[in-house]
């Protein structure tokens, strides 16, 4: 780590917090003259290294000393990896203000309510708008992603100008007829660019990204040729996909169902807003899906990473508790491969083979498009916009290093190619762009209802005890007498961590065994399975957690 220097008057100071070596949790801090502007605040999803953790943050503790002086936070689009921290955000003060699209805190908006969030300030903007938060002037600009109402952001300060796009691509025939403003990115180019924060998620990828459009055919035999039930399974909050889906089933005469939470809200809200068209006498609810031959119904579902609790992966187990699928039944996975996901989406499609169900994904069928720029959108952007510096983001480290060799490709000068990783600091003055320091900004774990009490050593222990790790109980009891000799003592193993954790529960546990001692309890099993239970309603009720419960009595 290197400590950065003393931020200097009208300089604009940029750290990613989240987004810069992996795919996920996106997310910048911008800092000019005391106040701090905030761009996205995503989650990442775990893999298999993180087990029992639900959600990766970005390095919100660096902004833990320094909430009063956030003057706003910009959203570029309503997918996961861009908004999923917002509640976690904002639990630590709820009244920033939240600038984004009308879809975009939609979704937001929901989640909000879910996590019990009051008092926030979210503010709709629309592609071509402006507004200012404190000493940064905001305009907006469309971009073409796979969820619709996404926005690219140009960022005016005292230092000089940023145009974040997001995560965009250029589709020039795209479903919802809205194109990526091409010509705003030229005008903010022709006023002079100081630096270009652009996604690099397919920088590796030669050429131009596929059409949305050029994926109908593919579905459509998929469709044709389905004699049974037919599970698509995609990205919660693809309603691009989504809409294809839709009019394939009503074409052929088929019913939809949509399986998992996030599916069902959020294509609710789609709908409600215009953003999906759902015919009418189409929708049926999953309490009703028995009620129509398995040749007359499409079932889209979450699941398409592979998550394990997902209703795709309790399908493929035969763990649903009302859709099954086997012989004569397709289950189309309608996205791309998010790195890391690898081995649990093979594990999913295995297996669905394994029980005679016949998989298309995009591996054997176009039936998905990225979306996200190639190296020919990349290009042609860097030639449109002619930024000084650049500054690649959204990917691993080998996207980041792809998408500066095209900007220097475009006669970006090598010095003025930023690549660096999440905690970089970097600072703009004066038309130059250099790395002045980084900060520690690891991954922050949710663990339950947790926040950062998991660390690499309690996952280290998991990998080897188990998704959430253990915890045990020893009290040592009198059975003659009706007395607790010592203990209960309580630790744990693969668990969250801090001083004191176990203090209230162990004094409840002690006077349970008291209770139950003085009312004649003479079985160490007897009281052992009370150990357990009171540590399980425990740490259910605190931790929304399920750790191996080890409870022993010894009786002197």
């Amino acid at each position: 780590m290197k400590t950065p220097p003393k931020l200097r008057p009208d300089t604009l100071r940029i750290i990613p917090l989240g987004g810069l070596g992996d795919v996920g949790r996106n997310m910048a801090s911008f800092e000019i003259n005391g106040e701090i502007l905030l761009v996205d605040c995503g989650v990442l999803f775990p893999d298999e290294n993180h087990p029992g953790v639900d959600l990766i943050l970005p390095a919100l503790h660096l902004l833990d000393d320094r909430l009063d002086d956030v003057v706003g936070l910009v959203l570029t689009h309503g997918h996961e990896d861009h908004i999923g921290a917002v509640p976690f955000l904002l639990r630590r003060r709820p009244d920033i203000p939240v600038h984004g699209s009308k879809l975009t805190l939609a979704l937001v908006r929901e989640k909000l309510k879910e996590h019990r969030i009051r008092g926030f300030d979210l503010r709709e903007m629309a592609a071509g708008s402006t507004t200012s938060a404190g000493g940064f002037d905001l305009e907006f600009l469309a971009v073409n992603h796979s969820i619709p109402d996404a926005l690219a952001v140009h960022i005016a300060t005292a230092a000089g100008t940023v145009l974040h796009t997001g995560d965009f691509k250029m589709d020039q025939l795209p479903l919802d007829k809205r194109l990526t403003d091409l010509r705003g990115f030229a005008r903010v180019g022709e006023k002079g660019l100081d630096l270009f924060m652009v996604d690099s998620t397919n920088a590796e990828t030669p050429g131009f990204t596929t059409l949305e459009k050029d994926i109908q055919p593919a579905m459509e035999r998929v469709f044709s040729h389905a004699s049974g039930r037919l599970i698509v399974a995609c990205f919660a909050s693809h309603v691009h996909r989504v809409q294809q889906v839709m009019d394939e089933a009503v074409r052929h005469g088929r019913k939809v169902c949509y399986v998992g939470r996030s599916m069902v809200r959020n294509m609710t809200i789609a709908a409600q807003l215009g953003y999906l068209n759902v015919p009418g006498n189409t929708l049926i609810a999953l309490d009703d899906l028995e009620k129509y031959p398995d040749d007359k119904v499409v079932i889209i579902s979450t699941g398409s990473q592979g998550e394990p609790l997902s209703a795709l992966a309790r399908i493929a187990n035969h763990e649903h508790p009302v859709i099954t699928a086997g012989e004569g039944d397709v289950v189309l996975l309608a996205s791309s491969l998010i790195p890391g996901n690898e081995n649990s989406v093979y594990r999913v499609i295995n297996g669905l083979v394994k029980n005679g169900v016949k998989v298309v994904h995009k591996g054997n069928a176009l039936v998905h498009v990225s979306g996200h720029a190639s190296a020919g959108e990349l290009l042609y952007c860097y030639n449109l916009v002619q930024p000084r510096n650049v500054m690649p983001v959204h990917g691993e480290v080998r996207h980041l290093v792809a998408n500066g060799e095209l900007a220097i490709a475009t006669g970006v000068p090598r010095e003025n190619t930023v690549i660096v990783e999440d905690g970089a600091v970097v600072d703009l003055r004066d038309g130059k762009a250099r790395v002045v320091g980084r900060l520690e900004s690891g991954y922050v774990f949710v663990d339950g209802t947790t926040v950062d009490a998991v660390g690499d050593s309690q996952l280290d222990d998991r990998r080897i005890l188990g998704e959430e790790g253990f915890i045990s109980a020893i009290a040592v009891v009198n059975l003659h007498s009706g007395e607790l000799v010592e203990g209960p003592i309580v630790t744990a193993r693969g668990f969250v961590d801090g001083e004191g954790l176990f203090d209230e529960i162990s004094a409840e546990i002690a006077r349970a065994l008291r209770d139950a001692l003085t009312e004649g309890a003479d079985d160490t099993h007897q009281l052992q399975q009370l150990m357990r239970r009171r540590l399980g309603r425990w740490v259910s009720r605190a931790y929304r957690a399920r750790p191996m419960i080890v409870p022993v009595v010894l009786s002197t």
